[in-house]
């Protein structure tokens, strides 16, 4: 009995420990069972991360094709090529415009719905030898405003407040107000703009600047220069806009190439909005770019206009020195040539850059000429055969600094005037249209302290008026609040 009793005592403490082995193996499920429910749990929340990443990528390509899109031009050549680079020689370092916003329904923030806005204040201090008041180019028929100077002392130029977005994956809108400093209010552009169009093709519709030329479509607060070209001025009373729609076409070529049309109502000058249903303004634009190594791009352009009006009445004076009001009824045809060439070393304008531009610009109007309308109101035949350069250079001689040089002429020729050659008046009834010369040169420098503001120092001898010289120095500042986009080659 003694030899049994250490094996019994094995066997006692065994069944003694066996209820023990069963709880810890029933612990053991228990804790695999959780630990597969936190890997559910983590895979779950992995998979959602990484949906969230996807909506996000996909908000940003949605986002980039339309500025994309708005860059085009300004990226002629193969993708990547230096074209883009180079592209922000035009004015670096550049001030902000609206850029398209993400598109609906494609962003996990709340704030995917809001159209990006910015804001462009500008003013300037004028100091003229001349009286504003009396500022008028010799020879051409003048447009109901945007020639001249502005005015002496301290002003306040026009503020551009901007909002833009895309509207769906389809559409992009744009609208911008120039609030101007005599506290009105204008519509320089509100258009929409198609995104998801085939093969290079873009629509645009609404009120737009006209591609016609290549300075017209830049707004005032990019351009090299405190204003614009006489011929500008004279031609298109500033700047040409369009109430229309506008049809743009880019090739699938290494270079850039570019075609287009625009129809619209013919509202700017020098056209007239008349009261019928047909179109007064019709235009067409072909543009070529491309790059020349990796530091120099180019681009050159081809434009005609052709816009009619009715009752184009200007001030005059007759031949006795009496205020007359005059008007021109008929059609006006304007050819463009223009072209661009821009160098940074390595495509890096931040260091040094140099931009070299011109344009040509012929024009010929027919039709019929009234003189004094709300008086003799005599009307006859009318010819003109009108034309204006400039050309003008820009160099960053140093970050942040830039100095430029412009040069413009215009050829006011001899106009056919009926009432001249039947008898009825004598030339000195058209004051305005007596041949002239007008001619200026400007000087210009100025520094961006930052991407959103610009000092601007600039000297002209200005003489387009018949017989003085005018020498205009403005001080001009520019500061930009808000998005920051994409400019124009």
């Amino acid at each position: 009995m003694a030899k049994l009793a250490p094996g019994a005592g094995a066997f006692i403490v065994a069944c003694m420990l066996w209820p023990h082995a069963g709880y810890a193996a029933t612990d053991d499920v228990a804790a695999l069972r959780a630990e597969i429910e936190a890997l559910k749990a983590d895979y779950t929340s992995r998979v959602q991360a990484l949906e969230a990443r996807i909506k996000q990528l996909e908000s940003a390509v949605a986002t980039a094709q339309p500025a994309a899109a708005a860059a085009a031009p300004a990226a002629p050549g193969t993708p990547g090529a230096v074209g883009t680079a180079v592209a922000s020689a035009v004015a670096p370092p550049a001030l902000p415009q609206a850029v398209p916003g993400a598109a609906p329904g494609k962003s996990s923030s709340a704030t995917a719905f809001n159209p990006a806005i910015s804001m462009i204040l500008t003013g300037n201090y004028a100091s003229l030898s001349q009286d504003p008041a009396t500022y008028r180019v010799a020879g051409f028929i003048p447009p109901p405003a945007g020639e001249g100077p502005g005015e002496r002392s301290f002003n306040l130029d026009e503020s551009e407040l901007t909002v833009s977005s895309n509207v769906d994956p389809y559409f992009f809108a744009n609208v911008t107000a120039a609030i101007q400093g005599d506290n009105s209010i204008d519509i320089e552009e509100a258009y929409f703009k198609t995104l998801a169009l085939n093969r290079g093709f873009t629509i645009k519709g609404g009120r737009f600047f006209s591609a016609t030329g290549y300075l017209n479509e830049v707004h005032s607060h990019n351009w090299d220069f405190a204003d614009q070209p006489l011929v500008y001025q004279v031609f298109f009373g500033g700047q040409l806009a369009q109430d229309g729609a506008q049809l743009r076409w880019i090739a699938p070529t290494d270079y850039f190439i570019e075609l287009g049309a625009e129809a619209g109502s013919g509202r700017s000058f020098p056209g007239s909005h008349r009261n019928l249903n047909s179109l007064a303004s019709d235009a067409l634009f072909a543009h070529l770019g491309g790059d020349a190594g990796d530091s120099t791009s180019w681009r050159l352009g081809v434009s005609w206009l052709d816009a009619r009006s009715t009752d184009r009445a200007y001030g005059d004076v007759d031949q006795f020195g009496a205020p007359v009001s005059d008007a021109f009824t008929g059609t006006s045809r304007t050819w463009i040539l223009d072209g661009t060439l821009k160098w940074a070393p390595h495509g890096d304008p931040t260091q040094h850059l140099f931009k070299l531009q011109g344009e040509y610009l012929h024009r010929t109007e027919d039709g019929q000429l009234a003189f004094d309308i709300t008086g003799q109101n005599l009307a006859g035949a009318y010819r003109s055969s009108q034309s204006g350069w400039y050309v003008q250079a820009v160099y960053g001689f140093m970050p942040r600094w830039r100095a430029g040089l412009r040069y413009d002429a215009m050829q006011s020729g001899t106009p056919r005037i009926g009432l001249v050659d039947a008898g009825l008046l004598p030339s000195t009834a058209f004051p305005s249209l007596e041949p002239a010369s007008p001619r200026r040169a400007t000087l210009m420098l100025d520094w961006s302290l930052s991407e959103f503001s610009r000092l601007r120092a600039q000297y002209a001898w200005d003489e387009a008026r018949a017989t003085e010289t005018d020498r205009q120095l403005l001080l001009q500042y520019i500061f930009a609040i808000g998005a920051h986009g994409a400019h124009k080659f």
